[in-house]
């Protein structure tokens, strides 16, 4: 959408809000809005933390994945590691702490590559992706919590894997198709950069 396509147009208008839960997880609030030329309403909006996940590869074209299960959709599945951004710390931080704690590996480096919305309509959960080349196993994983199954997985097996649906969350799979979208350009990371 061009610039003036969208400055043609209204946001819409906030006329109050009130929390309806709220812990350190996730926090309900509902929204008095008013779109342009639409009767106003209350709109439920979840609150979720702000999250960093990230995809490592090796010199090998493998990614750094964890086998897991997840008790809410009740399935195994492969992610990448990530986490909560904590307060006082930046994504970029998040990211290199989650793959050490999670994985026991330590990334050579992370970069920036997005950051967007998963549920953008009704949830408010800034999810960041960071992509790396190279890392160094300085332990055990330390987050019992998340442990499963650590495994170096061959991203030219990532498609297949999609297809079967064992790939779980927005941010392993926005991370995986950037990745496989960017092979073979100039922007792609590669185990030399």
């Amino acid at each position: 959408m061009s610039a003036d396509v969208s400055n043609a147009l209204e946001p819409w208008q906030i006329h109050g809000e009130r929390t309806l839960y709220d812990n350190r997880w996730v926090k309900l609030d509902l929204v008095d809005v008013e779109p342009p030329g639409v009767k106003r309403f209350e709109h439920h909006v979840v609150r979720l933390q702000h999250v960093s996940i990230a995809a490592v590869l090796d010199d090998q074209d493998r990614v750094l994945m964890l086998w897991r299960y997840r008790f809410v959709p009740q399935t195994w599945g492969w992610e990448l590691p990530g986490g909560i951004v904590d307060e006082g710390e930046d994504a970029h931080s998040t990211a290199l702490r989650e793959v050490e704690e999670e994985t026991g590996w330590r990334p050579d480096s992370l970069k920036h590559v997005v950051t967007y919305q998963p549920m953008v309509g009704m949830v408010d959960s800034p999810h960041e992706i960071f992509v790396g080349c190279g890392a160094t196993q300085v332990g055990e994983p330390t987050d019992l919590e998340e442990a499963g199954r650590i495994e170096w997985v061959p991203l030219a097996d990532i498609p297949a894997m999609m297809a079967r649906g064992e790939l779980m969350g927005s941010g392993t799979l926005v991370a995986l198709l950037h990745l496989l979208a960017s092979r073979g350009k100039s922007a792609a990371p590669t185990a030399s950069a």
